[in-house]
């Protein structure tokens, strides 16, 4: 089959090739799937994306129009893509779910331990020969209770890793996780518990219009003034201008996160000679009590193995015409 690969970076594509084996012919593009990019899968059976790239109802028509039959998803999430019109016009989807759950909590877990022990300023103030502490004290994790929002893959990690620091877990999922409570200790509770009570808190659900901005100002109100949030599910779960206001207003302690609600066409790219315009980007990179990392909790050797494997396996079913067991368009997603 011939695949056209969008949003191509250069830290992938080895994982690509070699998953491929030198099977499918494959073209590789650095630019985002968009209505104007669209033109681009002329001719070709098979288009791959990431997160950023847009597959809305429009993008798609295009796609059919060019003779394009079959989407992978180099992602987990499929927020990005509009999954009913998907089905109509007669693609075939695949995500690469569960790629590794552990390259996901594990960052989230890192973002909580470098804002709350202040790890980039004690390196920025090392470097000058600065040696004082009095911008440095952070706390103990032990013992403080972690709230924890959607227990999925990466979910029942975070709670596995936070369970070892000793914590207390409350948890919240439409589908509860008996594994989580019995051997991790945690107890299922609404969010306005986990708002009330939680001393850390992890956004780890699926951008849906029910999680959509579902941190906003009345959930934030709710919250310890202490306490830390951490995302790494996805930037809209948050209202950014209500969190802003809320860390500057210090209502609560810190934000971490590897995700941003207005990231499509900033971030994995580098704008250090076009800075972009964005007054709510760089109001949380100048925020002392804000950590941001660049959606680059997935880029580890491992992560980047299964997403690929999985791409392919997904384009081989297809090319086989096999079921692929990560397709998305057999049924509509609630």
């Amino acid at each position: 089959m011939k695949v056209l690969i969008y949003s191509a970076k250069d830290f992938e594509i080895p994982f690509l090739e070699k998953a491929n084996n030198e099977v499918h012919r494959i073209k590789y593009i650095p630019e985002r799937l968009t209505s104007k990019t669209a033109r681009l899968a002329l001719g070709f059976d098979v288009v791959s994306i990431f997160s950023a790239d847009d597959a809305s109802s429009s993008v798609l028509e295009r796609l059919k129009d060019f003779g394009v039959n079959y989407i992978a998803l180099r992602s987990t999430g499929y927020d990005n893509i509009n999954l009913p019109k998907a089905k109509k016009l007669g693609f075939k989807v695949a995500n690469s779910a569960g790629y590794s759950p552990h390259a996901i909590a594990e960052h989230a877990v890192g973002l909580l331990l470098a804002l709350n022990r202040k790890l980039v300023q004690s390196s920025i103030q090392v470097k000058e020969y600065n040696f004082s502490l009095s911008n440095l004290v952070g706390f103990d994790i032990n013992k403080k209770t972690t709230g924890i929002i959607g227990t999925g893959r990466i979910g029942r990690v975070v709670a596995k890793i936070m369970h070892g620091f000793g914590c207390n877990i409350l948890a919240n999922d439409i589908n509860e996780d008996n594994n989580v409570r019995t051997e991790y200790n945690a107890i299922y509770t609404n969010l306005e518990n986990i708002y009330e009570q939680s001393d850390i808190i992890f956004l780890c659900t699926p951008l849906t219009t029910q999680t959509h901005h579902m941190i906003n100002i009345n959930a934030i109100q709710k919250m310890k003034k202490n306490a830390i949030l951490i995302n790494i599910a996805r930037g809209a779960i948050v209202k950014t201008e209500d969190l802003i206001k809320a860390l500057e207003l210090k209502r609560i302690a810190g934000y971490g996160t590897d995700v941003y609600e207005h990231e499509e066409g900033i971030f994995f790219y580098n704008h250090s000679k076009n800075k972009p315009e964005d007054k709510w980007l760089q109001k949380l990179i100048d925020l002392p009590n804000v950590f941001l990392t660049p959606h680059q909790a997935f880029a580890t050797q491992e992560a980047l193995t299964n997403i690929a494997e999985t791409t392919f396996y997904n384009i081989n079913c297809w090319e086989q015409e096999k079921e692929s067991k990560n397709e998305l368009t057999l049924e509509l997603v609630r």
